[in-house]
């Protein structure tokens, strides 16, 4: 994909709805978004994105969803960066049941996996980390100044990590401590950072690519100020999601539609177990629960739901309003 450039020419529907009960109109987008590759990094409208293809379709729904559920798990869609983010309910529905507008990019929560208890982060914007209860109220706002954050991670001890993707700290990883304060920015041999994870031991892992776009995992082991570099015993093709499962850290290639499972000792991760999600297209970032995960499939433009560790097929995929797929996470009341 060096060098390629591709311009996208479906409409794009962007989700206005402002509430998450009641109804309200959803207006397609009549401007085209430009998407192009910079090297091997996907961007959109100008902005670099985490995603390895997307596949933009025109939305003309007219009457956003009614959130009158008892659900106690949600799931959030995260769209293009300061779009928004579709909420859903599943089990109980595969239908989008309410929307928060202004969101996008990636989300993260406060377990390594499984369902988040009752709050959730979302990088936001081309600066901002914001937290949310659920369903939908903000209640606290961080920000980065070294570059435009990519992904988000939170270890057992409350401690946040955000990645930078590009701008002048692109590859860098900002560490908030307790989630809060100004962050503390950790040098990495990456030039741009695209999703980052935690063990259960607090090691944070992350990959991306490096200046001569080729992936890379690499770490910062807990306690330590300084990031290694970590050789899978495989070949991985673009980065993914990178989140421990509860017994193996959990690496996604976009382009394989696969996460590699691995246990890692020292600087060396080997390759335990293969997860194929055969029905996904790219599976941007991807959310780990007890028996499932969760798909944000920029390719197919929509949201869906494997077995896991098994893969295979999609047992269920969202409907709703999508544009540009990028994260997705995974919250209880």
């Amino acid at each position: 994909m060096n060098g390629f450039v591709k311009c996208a020419g479906a409409l794009v529907a962007l989700e206005l709805c402002s509430a998450c009960t009641g109804s309200s109109a959803i207006a397609p987008s009549t401007v085209a978004p430009d998407v192009r590759y910079i090297g091997r990094t996907l961007a959109v409208n100008g902005r670099p994105v985490t995603a390895a293809e997307v596949r933009t379709l025109p939305r003309f729904a007219t009457i956003a969803p009614d959130a009158s559920t008892k659900a106690k798990h949600f799931e959030y869609i995260f769209n293009d960066y300061g779009t928004y983010a579709s909420i859903f309910d599943y089990p109980t529905s595969v239908k989008e049941i309410g929307s928060i507008r202004g969101d996008g990019g990636q989300g993260c929560t406060n377990v390594l996996y499984g369902y988040g208890k009752k709050s959730f982060w979302d990088v936001a914007g081309d600066t901002d980390i914001v937290e949310y209860d659920v369903l939908k109220k903000p209640i606290k706002t961080l920000s980065v100044s070294v570059g435009m954050p990519s992904s988000c991670a939170m270890d057992s001890s409350g401690d946040l990590a955000v990645g930078i993707l590009s701008g002048a700290g692109g590859g860098d990883i900002v560490v908030f401590k307790n989630a809060s304060g100004s962050g503390t920015v950790f040098k990495s041999p990456l030039a741009r950072e695209y999703f980052d994870g935690y063990d259960e031991n607090g090691n944070l892992f992350f990959d991306g690519f490096t200046v001569d776009s080729q992936f890379q995992l690499d770490e910062l082991p807990q306690g330590s100020t300084k990031v290694q570099k970590i050789i899978t015993s495989n070949h991985v093709e673009f980065p993914g999601s990178v989140q421990w499962d509860g017994t193996y850290l959990a690496v996604t290639d976009q382009i394989a539609n696969a996460i590699y499972r691995y246990t890692v000792s020292g600087t060396k991760a080997t390759l335990e177990d293969t997860v194929s999600l055969s029905t996904s297209s790219d599976c941007a970032q991807t959310w780990i629960v007890k028996g499932l995960i969760y798909c944000a499939d920029a390719g197919n433009d929509d949201g869906e739901v494997f077995k896991y560790p098994a893969g295979g097929s999609a047992i269920a995929v969202f409907t709703g309003n999508f544009d540009v797929p990028l994260g997705t996470v995974a919250v209880r009341r």
